[in-house]
């Protein structure tokens, strides 16, 4: 409770901040009706997902004609993902990026992407993220809290990554300290697996793994070099069992403070930047990987995902019996089905 007082109170002092910079931009804006600056804070990322956040602010720039920039606070100068959301829900900063799984906590509707092998494939998964009528659902089951989602950024494959030996098995999770984000859907995955869940913060994971107090974790490959985690962790096993997007909110009275024009511009600006993630995404994986196994040693090897399929059945039988969820999952799931049509 302390620490959670703590962060709340310093999440007050940012706010207080913004909004006195805020009544100066006013008068500025005074001078010069067309002059808005909204605010872009963001935590530690990979480069192509910066890359992208970056291209979301040139667009803005570009289509309003310069009438509306985008000023960035980077590398979790304000806090981590939870705060960030908070200072995007008081409209303290205007626009974040962060993993589906932080938003949990805010909407149920976030976790459904935490259900293990929810897509079968990465076709799929982009086939339900573009489908307007999931995703704006979605994107508005928090507008009551003050922001709504925006757009996504592919954030990859999810899977296990190991200080001492491969995960070819289940079995081989079976005691096992493994890091999770702080979501409810990845603690019970881990736990149906025979592991050991353990929530902690990204900035907590290498020293967690290095001192032992973990045994490993799950995440897409950025961690290995670009965070560092293959310099202790150096088993990456693909059972691929999540594909968690990142998603961009948006503090809901940015619509407010623009005109019609340049809020569309927002909008179209948003779905280009993640056309233009899509395409570096998968380049940098590549890259990702190269480096790691050069400068690390780091190993990876494939998986049969079946048995880890099964064992995490229960996750799938929750929420398809829920009548909160239950619409929802059949909806993604029937774009699976389709995705074999396709084909």
């Amino acid at each position: 409770m302390k620490i959670r007082s703590l962060i709340l109170t310093a999440a007050a002092l940012v706010t207080t901040t913004f909004l006195l910079s805020g009544c100066s931009n006013t008068k500025v804006a005074a001078a010069d009706e067309q002059a808005v600056t909204l605010r872009y804070a963001y935590a530690s990322n990979s480069q192509p997902v910066v890359d992208s956040m970056k291209e979301f602010g040139r667009l803005v720039k570009e289509k309003t004609n310069g009438e509306v920039e985008i000023e960035y606070y980077p590398d979790a100068q304000l806090g981590g993902e939870t705060e960030l959301i908070e200072l995007t829900q008081t409209g303290a900063i205007d626009f974040t990026k962060v993993s589906g799984s932080a938003l949990e906590s805010f909407s149920k509707d976030y976790s459904i992407f935490g259900i293990p092998y929810l897509f079968d494939d990465e076709e799929h998964f982009f086939r339900v993220m573009e489908n307007e009528k999931i995703m704006n659902e979605i994107y508005q089951s928090t507008e009551e809290l003050g922001f709504v989602g925006l757009t996504y950024y592919d954030s990859g494959q999810r899977s296990f990554y190991m200080t001492e030996g491969p995960i070819k098995t289940p079995e081989d999770l079976k005691g096992k300290k493994i890091r999770v984000m702080q979501s409810e859907t990845a603690i019970k995955m881990v736990e149906l697996l025979g592991g050991s869940a353990v929530p902690m913060g990204s900035n907590e994971v290498y020293t967690s793994l290095q001192s032992n107090l973990i045994n490993g974790a799950e995440n897409n490959e950025f961690v290995l070099f670009t965070a560092g985690h293959g310099g202790v962790a150096k088993y990456y096993s693909y059972d691929e069992h999540t594909r968690v997007p990142d998603v961009v909110i948006m503090n809901d009275s940015v619509k407010e403070r623009l005109t019609a024009e340049q809020y569309k511009a927002v909008q179209e600006a948003a779905k280009e930047s993640t056309e233009y993630e899509k395409k570096v995404f998968k380049k940098a994986v590549e890259e990702e990987k190269k480096i790691a196994t050069k400068d690390y040693g780091v190993q990876y090897n494939e998986v049969d995902s079946e048995p880890f399929q099964k064992l995490v059945q229960p996750l799938h039988d929750e929420f398809k019996n829920n009548e909160d969820y239950r619409e929802l999952y059949q909806e993604i799931r029937a774009l699976a089905e389709k995705v074999g049509e396709d084909k």
